[in-house]
């Protein structure tokens, strides 16, 4: 029963150590044969067996930090305010009507020439009557006096044709234009009714972009 219980106490020692951790364990075998197991070398009077223990126990892997979870897409800042595109000036042109001497803007630097009655441009400065009458200097030969009599109203009243003189504006007097044509339609912009204010907003749009080129 001795040598029996000694085999079961070192089973049992080496069920305890083992799985402790990879090593080596001492058998000592003492006087009568009576064995005993131990983690230190046996005492010189006893007989020592080294027995090299190895670690069956899976190895554990290291934990391995884990990755911050990405943080949930910060939304997109909204885009800045970007300043409006400018436009390159418009060519403009003041001209003189020559109906009455009238001033105005116009992007065509060459109208079309047009009809007008010739009394309206100021050219008959004395009645033609008194040119082509009696004791004018002019005189009218009998054919003449035959087919009527020849007044400044009948010369008046006929069509000649005429045509408007333009010439372009310069850089500065383009964005006086162009700041007088924005204030004017920013007038109208707020008398319109809602339904009505559709183009007058476009042209705000079309002449900021123009003023953009003026430093205004």
């Amino acid at each position: 029963m001795t040598a029996l219980h000694s085999l079961l106490s070192g089973c049992l020692l080496l069920a305890v150590i083992a799985p402790a951790a990879a090593g080596t364990v001492y058998k000592c075998t003492g006087a009568g044969g009576a064995v005993t197991y131990q983690d230190a070398p046996c005492p010189r009077t006893q007989q020592q067996q080294a027995i090299h223990l190895v670690d069956t126990q899976p190895t554990q892997p290291a934990p391995q930090p884990q990755e911050a979870a990405p943080d949930a897409a910060a939304p997109a800042p909204p885009p800045s305010a970007q300043p409006a595109p400018s436009t390159p000036l418009p060519v403009l042109y003041s001209c003189q009507r020559a109906t009455d001497g009238k001033i105005y803007l116009s992007r065509n630097g060459d109208p079309q020439p047009y009809q007008a009655p010739f009394g309206v441009l100021g050219a008959v400065q004395a009645p033609l009557a008194s040119v082509y009458g009696p004791g004018g200097g002019g005189g009218a030969s009998a054919p003449e006096l035959n087919r009527g009599k020849v007044t400044s109203g009948l010369v008046a009243n006929n069509y000649v044709w005429v045509q408007d003189v333009c010439r372009e504006l310069g850089p500065e007097e383009t964005c006086d234009a162009l700041q007088d044509e924005y204030d004017d339609n920013e007038h109208k912009l707020k008398q319109a009714f809602k339904s009505e204010r559709a183009p007058f907003e476009q042209r705000e749009a079309e002449l900021q972009a123009q003023l953009a080129n003026c430093g205004r």
